[in-house]
């Protein structure tokens, strides 16, 4: 019965002292929870980058600058598209129209090379109404000798037909005078100041009338005409036009001097003319034509260097590669 209250007391104080730890042991935990700094709590942390970013991004669609300067950039790139496509068009139209150009220049040199081939049998009846005994040459030295002499005056074209005439005596004697008449024709109205073919007409009208006569085969009309259009209008805008068909008048009927001196003259007078290449490539051929070997290559070559591109060039290099061929 003694020992009993002793015992209880020892069981209470037991249990108050585990009361104690436990309090202890939860007041160290929210210590050591309390005691981690914010800058190290990975929460924090997060919150701040993600708070970060958020600025940034407000900073960047609140800044008009910025979105005007990308709308400006493309702007650019799409005006630099649009100006590609226009590149391509016009390279395209410019490739089209070299080819249209060098096709019309073939066609043209084709045509040119038919009517060269009908030259001399063409003459020939024109001829015969003078005299027989004269070849398909003569009227082309007539017309040539026309057109170095136009203005000479009507003495001259007279004296001309009189020695036309005086070469045939022998053959046709009946005749013979009226026969010269039509031999001067197309030379004597130069001579003599003879009319241009469109008389009211412009520069432009007359230059039409002389180019459709050297179409329809009348060459020496042609040559006459042609030869009247640089007298009358010599600052006309078609003047160096005339000039070029003038030296193709010659070189279709075969008198490739004249033709010679016609081209060299656009060449000389018309540096700037469209026609310059051609015209230079024509003095190259009638230097082959008149074997002057030498000077056509240097002529051809020069065309070939100038005008690589042009149609001229090509046919200038052709030449050359015949002459080559035909070792000259």
């Amino acid at each position: 019965m003694g020992a009993k209250p002793p015992r209880r007391i020892g069981l209470l104080a037991v249990t108050t002292r585990a009361c104690r730890l436990c309090l202890i042991c939860c007041g160290l935990i929210a210590v050591a929870g309390c005691a981690t700094p914010p800058e190290k709590d990975p929460v924090q942390i997060k919150l701040n980058d993600l708070d970060t970013r958020l600025v940034r991004i407000e900073r960047v669609v609140a800044n008009q600058s910025l979105l005007e300067l990308a709308n400006e950039l493309e702007a650019a790139r799409s005006d630099v598209r649009s100006l590609h496509n226009d590149f391509d068009l016009v390279s395209n139209n410019l490739a089209a129209s070299r080819k249209q150009q060098k096709d019309l220049y073939a066609d043209l040199d084709r045509r040119l090379k038919a009517l060269e081939g009908r030259a001399a049998p063409g003459a020939a009846p024109a001829l015969s109404g003078t005299a027989g005994a004269e070849r398909g040459a003569q009227p082309t030295a007539d017309a040539s000798a026309s057109g170095a002499t136009a203005g000479a005056g009507p003495d001259g074209a007279a004296n001309a037909g009189a020695a036309s005439a005086g070469a045939a005596t022998g053959v046709a004697a009946t005749g013979s005078a009226p026969a010269a008449g039509p031999t001067a024709g197309s030379a004597a109205p130069v001579g003599a100041g003879a009319s241009l073919p469109v008389p009211d007409g412009n520069d432009r009208a007359n230059y039409q009338a002389a180019f459709a006569l050297l179409k329809d085969s009348q060459y020496d009309q042609a040559v006459t005409a042609f030869q009247q259009f640089l007298v009358a209008f010599p600052d006309s805008t078609l003047a160096d036009n005339a000039q070029y068909w003038l030296g193709e008048a010659y070189y279709v009927n075969k008198n490739f001097p004249e033709s010679l001196s016609a081209f060299q003259t656009l060449v000389d007078k018309y540096p700037q003319s469209r026609k310059l290449p051609d015209a230079l490539l024509k003095v190259g051929y009638c230097d082959y034509e008149l074997a002057r070997w030498d000077q056509a290559k240097k002529v051809l070559s020069e065309v070939v260097a100038k005008f690589s591109d042009t149609p001229a060039g090509h046919l200038a290099q052709q030449r050359l590669e015949k002459l080559a061929a035909e070792k000259h």
